[in-house]
């Protein structure tokens, strides 16, 4: 099986060493070229068709507008966004740019690991507090279900739909098993299920697919600075 190859995006040659030291040491990953603006990636991307392209979209050069560019174009590229902690809305903006994965520049090395593999695999990966930034910000996504995203349909039982929806709302395993009158036991089956079809590892994931769904609406929990 071939290993799979990455383009670095970054305008900072710091970013793109620490990337591909990280790279490196991971078995079955080769990056294949590094791009230090917009134009450039775009030219990478044409000469070697890589599997993953990880962009600082922020950094000097780039901009979501690059993201769209390369979701256009290469539908088939696998895109994980890494760049500085910021506000709800531009993470928003990216998501429906194209981006699979984010996460933080000052995550720590495992973490941007599991994020390439998730990568990857297919499977969306966010870290927690890219997650909770948007769900902390008050911020306007009602134009979000208009968006296609392309979502594959998922078989997710009425059962399954009501716990993801839930979930998504930020209630506890404890709250939605008193809400649907069930077990908390059935709860964390239902919630280990729905992982398993939507293909993600953590409520992130689930949370995720909800808001890209439109499962969630703009004035539910996951968009309002209140604690539940």
């Amino acid at each position: 099986m071939s290993n799979k190859s990455i383009i670095i995006a970054d305008s900072s040659t710091v970013g793109r060493l620490g990337l591909n030291a990280i790279i490196n040491q991971m078995q079955g990953f080769d990056v294949v070229g590094e791009a230090e603006d917009s134009s450039e990636v775009l030219e990478l991307i044409a000469v070697n068709s890589p599997d993953i392209v990880i962009i600082d979209f922020l950094s000097d050069g780039f901009g979501i507008d690059t993201v769209v560019n390369i979701r256009r174009n290469n539908p088939k590229i696998l895109l994980l966004a890494i760049t500085p902690l910021q506000s709800g809305s531009t993470l928003i903006s990216a998501l429906r740019a194209g981006i699979d994965s984010y996460i933080k520049k000052s995550c720590d090395m495992p973490e941007v690991i599991d994020a390439i593999k998730s990568t990857a695999e297919g499977t969306s990966f966010y870290c927690g507090q890219i997650l909770e930034k948007i769900r902390k910000e008050s911020i306007d996504i009602s134009d979000l279900e208009v968006v296609d995203f392309s979502c594959e349909a998922v078989g997710l039982s009425r059962r399954e739909n009501e716990v993801l929806s839930l979930i998504s709302e930020g209630y506890t395993n404890t709250k939605i098993a008193k809400i649907l009158f069930i077990s908390s036991h059935t709860v964390t089956t239902h919630r280990k299920n729905i992982m398993f079809k939507l293909g993600v590892k953590n409520t992130a994931g689930i949370v995720m697919y909800a808001v890209k769904s439109g499962i969630v609406s703009p004035n539910k929990f996951l968009f309002h600075s209140d604690s539940h």
